[in-house]
């Protein structure tokens, strides 16, 4: 079965979605701090149990598969078709959601891994030679805000699709123009790989 824009589109849909769904959830389930038990001159910390760190690699790995998706599904060569990706970056608008999709992608990636890792450092690095400290865990807020960018991410994708959608079709239609004669007639074209009528 043939890969359409219809299928692209729903893998980026879900893959953003879920990346959003998981970075909610890690953001909720994240303790406020942990419990401080003070040893013989050092202070170990315990924490309640924290699924944070699975479910934020797992927003972090979904929302990776809807830009690779995204990216990939712009210039991929529907029906056999291909364009060349010039032809994508004349478009100012494409151009402008293409970037702006990047950017939220990359920008939720940063949001998602920080606290993660943060939160995994915290969990595994408990014991702690400061007598004073309050067994803290990631800064709170970052996961649902890389969450939110993960679906930001994946809407803007879903627009620079339907922009390419609108790019390819105005190619090949260009293409038909420029392989027409006066009359109609399909004349030779090497360029374009028309032969005569």
């Amino acid at each position: 079965m043939a890969v359409t824009m219809k299928h692209m589109s729903l893998l980026v849909a879900t893959f953003g979605l879920l990346s959003f769904i998981f970075g909610v959830i890690a953001e909720n389930k994240k303790p406020a701090s942990g419990t401080p038990i003070t040893g013989k001159g050092v202070v170990i910390c315990k924490y309640p149990s924290d699924p944070s760190v699975v479910l934020g690699y797992l927003s972090t790995a979904f929302l990776l598969a809807s830009v690779v998706v995204g990216y990939v599904s712009q210039f991929y060569p529907y029906k056999g078709k291909s364009v060349p990706q010039s032809v994508f970056f004349r478009n100012t608008l494409f151009l402008v959601f293409f970037n702006i999709a990047l950017f939220s992608g990359g920008l939720a990636l940063t949001l998602l891994l920080w606290p993660t890792i943060t939160e995994q450092l915290h969990l595994t690095r408990n014991v702690h030679q400061n007598l004073e400290t309050t067994c803290p865990t990631a800064k709170t807020g970052l996961f649902g805000g890389g969450a939110f960018l993960s679906l930001d991410s994946a809407l803007f994708w879903l627009v620079a699709l339907m922009l390419a959608d609108n790019a390819r079709e105005d190619y090949f239609d260009e293409i038909e123009q420029d392989g027409k004669g006066v009359d109609g007639q399909v004349i030779s074209s090497p360029a374009y790989g028309y032969g005569t009528a």
